[in-house]
């Protein structure tokens, strides 16, 4: 058995009685009944996932996966794929917005290089990155498979590992990633999901004109006549038009959802790797907290097939991990909510009339 078998067999639901527990305190708390609406919603959620009623989330990771698409070479993007590789150095150098944002939080930045088509061997030998390479960027999905099934295994395997790696070290992950091109492959991906039409869904990632607009839509309509990915099968769908570091952000997913971690999501592209991840593992689902709302179109349409509403709604579509950090201090606050705030009878304050 491999490590993705192995790790969706071990993925198992939320804990009822710790969910209850939560709820029965959050109901008796010194406020009017649910006064504090979805910062409640989401501390009786962080007890279910992590089986206790006092949820640790001190300790936050975003991980930040980066890697290259060969549709890019379509003209699919308002910026050439070179700028992904010196992304990442600027994400090393602390320059960019999730370093930013993380830093506000308390949370750590963990950049991955899945398959970047670049060298970025000497910020792994300095220890700077983490390396999960598959391969140097996924193959244009426009004229064939974006990667083999075993790559895709591989993808998502890499992201397992990196959450086994940092997991003794994190509370709670948020996913984010880096990659030209890539709202292209997440579109394909909810698309296949979602049944609906590729005019609903593909937006305009990088700022692209109406013109490049309508070609974009058109090569990935391309892709997905051409590959046929089957929606009852995620691995075949992740590898005929996925990403490394969507399979990646993924397997990050599954991983935290088998060490019972909570896990927030990002925004288009994260999605579309939590989509991957729902529907090897539907149980993972109860470990993904949708951090924001993107302003790229479809996004809403994958939040949707996930049953999952976003925290936050800001207009943003950034990516990075940059939603997924900025919500990190609601995990934070519905903690201290429900561990801080007294209760009626701890308090001996008396209660509303019936």
């Amino acid at each position: 058995m491999n490590l993705l078998e192995s790790t969706i067999k071990k993925i198992i639901p939320q804990d009822k009685g710790a969910r209850a527990q939560a709820r029965q305190r959050l109901e008796q708390l010194t406020m009017p009944h649910w006064a504090l609406g979805r910062l409640m919603d989401l501390a009786e959620e962080l007890a279910g996932m992590t089986g206790s009623v006092r949820p640790p989330v001190g300790r936050k990771t975003v991980v930040t996966m980066a890697g290259d698409h060969g549709i890019a070479a379509a003209g699919v993007s308002k910026y050439p794929q070179e700028v992904t590789v010196q992304m990442v150095h600027n994400f090393v150098q602390g320059g960019a917005g999730i370093n930013a944002l993380a830093k506000l939080v308390g949370a750590q930045v963990v950049v991955v290089d899945m398959g970047v088509a670049g060298d970025l061997g000497e910020l792994v030998k300095a220890g700077r990155i983490m390396s999960k390479r598959t391969g140097a960027g996924t193959r244009n999905m426009a004229t064939g498979p974006a990667m083999s099934r075993n790559e895709a295994i591989r993808s998502l395997e890499s992201g397992i590992e990196v959450a086994l790696e940092l997991g003794p070290s994190t509370d709670v992950f948020g996913t984010g990633e880096m990659g030209i091109g890539n709202t292209s492959p997440s579109a394909a991906v909810i698309a296949v999901f979602s049944g609906l039409p590729l005019a609903e869904i593909v937006g305009r990632g990088t700022g692209i004109d109406d013109a490049q607009l309508v070609h974009k839509n058109a090569m990935i309509e391309q892709a997905l006549e051409m590959n046929r990915p089957d929606p009852n099968d995620a691995l075949d769908v992740l590898a005929k038009v996925g990403g490394f570091e969507i399979g990646g952000i993924a397997g990050l997913i599954l991983g935290a959802a088998y060490m019972r971690k909570p896990v927030l999501v990002d925004g288009f592209i994260s999605t579309a790797g939590a989509l991957i991840a729902a529907r090897l593992a539907p149980a993972a689902c109860d470990y993904m907290i949708a951090s924001h709302r993107s302003m790229e179109r479809g996004h809403q349409i994958a939040l949707d097939c996930l049953g999952k509403k976003p925290l936050l709604d800001l207009d943003m579509r950034l990516g990075e991990g940059t939603g997924a950090a900025l919500s990190m201090n609601l995990v934070e606050a519905a903690v201290r909510i429900l561990t801080e705030v007294a209760t009626f009878e701890e308090a001996a304050v008396s209660k509303a009339d019936k």
